[in-house]
């Protein structure tokens, strides 16, 4: 079968497209990383127990790869063993092959491409190397970096990508355990990564028939041109130059096959060789992560809130209302000055009915039993518009990472001064941002008209927006947010900190080397925004962001932040929100025990992205940072999210106040569901926690 009709068969699995033939395709389909610790080491799959699997736990027990300890190493065996985990059920066809895995049903597969036995037998063999992919992308609009049948992931378009270039075969693209495909970190839905690695065995070589039949390809499509290839022009540059110099080794040529078939959100950066026992994931002694949000988050929850009722209430009663008003410094009479000189002029325009209205509906949000995502990844408002669906523009804005055209890309957080420059131009780009910035919060458009308490409530929290885009933190306040991060340092017990985790299972215990804000905040368009960097040996799901969430809440509420996180690592189970995934970034993992033995021992190069630096950081200022300033802009997703929290009432977050984890609510069990209202902003139980880190 000619190239060409592969790259026919493969194209028809592209995001928003079925497979051509997806009633074949679901038979086959493998549901990996789909089970828990525990039923994953029951069911043990096939993938875990071949031969090769066997020798890189042999070769990981005798130090390759340079685990952090006992305990570490068995649990990041539980975790590989999740991830190749499947029940097997009776034989389908599919790729010559006389079983399948369950797990896929009758939806379409975005990890089996299916090929005929005459196709798989007519495919010329070439022999697989293990090797490393260095890789980066931006996770907008995926679910995550998973394998994952029914979903749109980073690992499905990679896996892909690597089927369309000719590096796994046909008798190989039906299963990603066939190429013992690893990734080195898993990232939670929309979180993004700057270098991220996967382990696999690929087909290093280029027979001449797939590039006869590819240069044929490139040459009848040579006209086609969109704004994806021209936005990726610059990152193939490098690459086209270095193919025509003939200079490129087979991994650097394999690199620029793979990249053509990827969206320009994910790229390669390098393919390097490693021993046959080498798993990403099992390698890997820590990772850097990067959280960045506006410097609004530190603000005080509005005096007229639930929370921030509570949290006076509870201050006075305990005799620490100046106390309380020193931590909050600057911001103490923030919420006052607003309300003096931007809410005063709205609500004296309003008659008496509609003024009490609009005040009863500004601070108040009780229906815990609805589900309400504002700020989550997927920002939901109430009522439906005329298509059924119930998403505004802003809900869009946040899934798929489209906001208004910006010409401007921002620099990277490391140059703050490059940041200043360019405010101007990202300012007269942007939208603006006080014309609709409640779009994340009322379903007001063409389809609905609204009353004119709706009206004045848009307004007034119009204008609480962009009061709080105009604050300023202060170094005091950095001081504070500082203090609260470094009680993470260490090793805890982070069993509060992620889902279905007791205070008694070891795996809870994670060791955090460093984190650190930065105290040079950066300015783009109107907001001010911080950037924390975070270095562990590994992270659960959704530890850092609510980690992140736990610190902010603190220091925003003026507690004492290191009373309330060295309790939150005791017996009581608490709730904490998870932050905006927005602003999650997976920095880099690193690999300096391997890279060290590889060096002086496997004759291989060391695992590292130092000679990527600088495409990396193009990359980030392009598809990373530049998606977060705009989104961000566009939906208010950070205010929204905090915003929101301050209202709901509830006594899930009241340990913010004086009267600490004695008023919290505390679940019991994790059958003690969370209401639907909250699930966004805690996780839901329901979730998989092998399914993302971070």
């Amino acid at each position: 079968m000619p190239t060409s009709d592969t790259h026919k068969k493969v194209a028809a699995l592209a995001p928003g497209a079925p497979p051509a033939n997806a009633s074949n395709t679901s038979q086959g389909a493998v549901v990996l990383g789909d089970t828990n610790d525990d039923a994953a080491a029951k069911a043990g799959g096939d993938g875990w127990n071949h031969g090769r699997q066997r020798a890189g736990r042999k070769g990981k027990r005798n130090g390759a790869g340079g685990g952090p300890g006992g305990q570490d190493r068995k649990r990041k065996d539980r975790e590989d063993r999740a991830h190749f985990s499947t029940k097997r059920r009776r034989p389908q066809g599919g790729n010559g092959n006389d079983e399948a895995a369950d797990g896929a049903g009758d939806a379409p597969s975005y990890m089996n491409i299916q090929f005929s036995a005459e196709e798989i037998a007519a495919e010329e063999k070439r022999p697989k190397r293990k090797v490393a992919v260095l890789i980066g992308y931006a996770g907008t609009g995926y679910k995550g970096m998973q394998i994952n049948h029914q979903e749109k992931t980073i690992e499905g378009d990679l896996f892909r990508a690597f089927v369309e270039a000719g590096a796994i075969s046909k008798a190989n693209a039906s299963d990603p355990r066939k190429v013992s495909l690893m990734r080195c970190a898993r990232t939670d839905k929309g979180v993004h990564a700057a270098s991220n690695v996967v382990s696999l065995k690929v087909i290093l070589d280029e027979p001449e028939a797939a590039k006869t039949a590819e240069a044929s390809t490139e040459e009848g499509e040579g006209t086609k041109t969109n704004s994806a290839e021209t936005a990726g022009d610059d990152q193939n540059l490098e690459v086209d130059k270095a193919g025509e110099a003939g200079d490129m080794t087979a991994e650097e040529a394999l690199t620029a096959r793979i990249n053509k078939h990827l969206p320009d959100q994910i790229r390669i950066w390098g393919i390097i060789r490693t021993n046959n026992a080498f798993s990403s994931h099992q390698a890997c002694d820590s990772r850097w992560y990067e959280y960045l949000m506006p410097s609004h988050v530190l603000l005080p929850p509005h005096p007229d809130s639930f929370l921030g009722k509570k949290i006076v209430a509870a201050v006075k009663e305990k005799g620490e209302f100046d106390d309380w008003k020193t931590r909050l410094g600057e911001t103490f009479d923030f919420w006052d000055k607003v309300e003096e000189n931007e809410i005063k002029p709205i609500l004296s325009k309003l008659d008496d009915a509609t003024r009490d209205e609009v005040l009863r509906r500004l601070h108040v949000i009780d229906d815990l039993q609805q589900p309400n995502q504002l700020g989550a990844e997927d920002v939901e408002v109430g009522g439906a518009a005329p298509d059924g669906s119930n998403k505004s523009p802003a809900a869009t804005a946040v899934e798929t990472g489209e906001a208004p055209a910006c010409e401007t890309a921002a620099p990277s957080t490391a140059d703050p001064q490059a940041m200043a420059d360019v405010q101007n131009d990202k300012a007269a780009a942007a939208p603006d941002a006080e014309a609709d910035p409640a779009d994340a919060e009322m379903a007001i458009s063409s389809w609905y008209t609204a009353s004119e308490a709706e009206l004045a409530v848009r307004d007034i929290k119009a204008a609480y927006i962009t009061a709080k885009k105009r604050y300023r933190v202060s170094e005091e306040r950095l001081s504070q947010l500082q203090g609260a991060l470094d009680c993470y340092i260490g090793t805890n017990n982070f069993h509060n900190y992620t889902i279905l985790k007791k205070f008694s299972d070891s795996s809870a215990k994670r060791h955090i080397k460093s984190f650190v804000v930065n105290r040079q905040p950066i300015q783009i368009g109107d907001t001010q925004w911080l950037s924390l960097k975070v270095h562990g040996q590994s992270f659960m799901m959704h530890q850092i962001r609510k980690m992140v969430a736990m610190a902010v809440l603190l220091v925003r509420s003026g507690a004492p932040p290191a009373d309330r996180i060295k309790a939150s690592y005791g017996p009581k189970r608490i709730s904490i929100p998870k932050a905006p995934g927005l602003g999650l970034l997976l920095e880099r993992p690193v690999f300096e025990n391997y890279s060290k033995r590889a060096v002086q021992s496997l004759d291989r190069p060391p695992l590292n992205f130092d000679k990527f630096e600088a495409e990396i950081q193009s990359f980030k200022d392009k598809h990373i940072y530049k998606r977060m300033w705009d989104v961000e802009e566009r939906a208010n997703v950070f205010h929204t999210f905090y915003n929101q929290l301050d209202s709901f009432a509830t006594d899930y977050f009241l340990w913010v106040t004086a009267n600490g984890f004695d008023v919290a609510y505390e679940r019991k069990e994790k059958g003690d569901r969370v209401p639907k209202g909250l699930e966004a902003q805690l996780g839901d139980d329901g979730e998989n926690p092998d399914e993302g880190e971070g």
